[in-house]
């Protein structure tokens, strides 16, 4: 075979690479089109959570050292907003902290799945046993429970699916931050875990995802 023979060999190898490649980028092209088109039509939407109420068993802080147990149940909605996407919650994770410290353990909720315009209500119990707390958020738990009233807030992480037909996106980190005011610091109240008082809340939640 001649030097030129061989040259041209390689040559139309070489152009069949570079129409193959071209191919494949304008095939990427179209379905990446073809998705940003549709999610722009659909305009997805976050879901929204409202802690609907609270219903508190234990409430006890304990000063040397500064030691907290707490138990109570929250309830929790969640609605999707959606006319034509699906949530599948992969993985929640729920738990209470005051002034920025984390008061409880964590509790898990339930995978699900959520339909369009669908709601979800979960009723977790979140408590922590002897939780070290430090000296000013005890100082600072104490003063507001005299007062009448505790702000905590109520967070949930974990990750989320979008459901499109029959595709199903990649995982996503939800936060979920709902700030709430609970009246459980009434002198007269005892919360000692022989008795529970329950507290309407309708408190809305920030959500990023």
């Amino acid at each position: 075979m001649s030097t030129k023979e061989c040259s041209e060999h390689k040559e139309k190898r070489q152009n069949r690479i570079r129409r193959l490649c071209a191919c494949l980028l304008v095939f990427c092209f179209i379905v990446l089109l073809v998705f940003l088109i549709t999610w722009a039509i659909l305009q997805p939407k976050k879901p929204r959570f409202i802690v609907r109420d609270a219903t508190i068993y234990n409430f006890k802080i304990a000063s040397s050292p500064d030691l907290l147990t707490s138990n109570f149940q929250i309830t929790v909605s969640s609605r999707n907003p959606n006319d034509n996407i699906g949530i599948y919650y992969d993985k929640l994770d729920v738990y209470a902290s005051y002034r920025g410290q984390q008061i409880t353990y964590y509790t898990d909720i339930p995978s699900t799945y959520q339909g369009h315009k669908g709601v979800n209500v979960w009723s977790p119990f979140i408590s922590g046993t002897s939780v070290p707390i430090a000296p000013f958020i005890g100082e600072a738990l104490s003063t507001d429970q005299a007062s009448g009233g505790i702000q905590m807030t109520i967070k949930i992480n974990g990750r989320v699916r979008w459901k499109v037909g029959t595709f199903v996106s990649g995982r996503y980190h939800l936060h979920v931050t709902c700030p709430v005011y609970i009246p459980c610091g009434n002198k007269n109240d005892n919360f000692n875990g022989e008795t529970s008082i329950k507290f309407p809340l309708l408190a809305s939640c920030k959500v990023s995802v």
